[in-house]
């Protein structure tokens, strides 16, 4: 982790455009230690392994906010409060 990192794990819940951003910036930044992502397909969960721009991509949120130190839920709104309700009992 880097001396001046904030954070020693960042989970981005979904990995669009926002997720994306925020992974780049924050890895640009040296914000955290580590940077883990999830998406809701494979196919996209693959694509974000390709890209490179972050430490790890798992399979479920549950798995990503595990440890976490901060959790962005980079989903649309309406999603929210369902994924909200599934990673509540994992959150550190």
């Amino acid at each position: 982790m880097n001396a001046a990192a904030s954070f020693r794990k960042i989970a981005l819940i979904g990995f669009g455009l926002i997720g994306g951003s925020i992974a780049r910036a924050a890895r640009e930044q040296g914000l955290a230690g580590e940077i883990v992502a999830t998406a809701r397909s494979e196919k996209t969960r693959a694509r974000v392994r390709e890209i490179g721009v972050v430490d790890s991509v798992v399979d479920t949120n549950i798995e990503a906010v595990t440890n976490a130190d901060l959790v962005i839920l980079c989903i649309p709104v309406g999603a929210c409060g369902e994924v909200a309700r599934e990673i509540a009992g994992h959150l550190k």
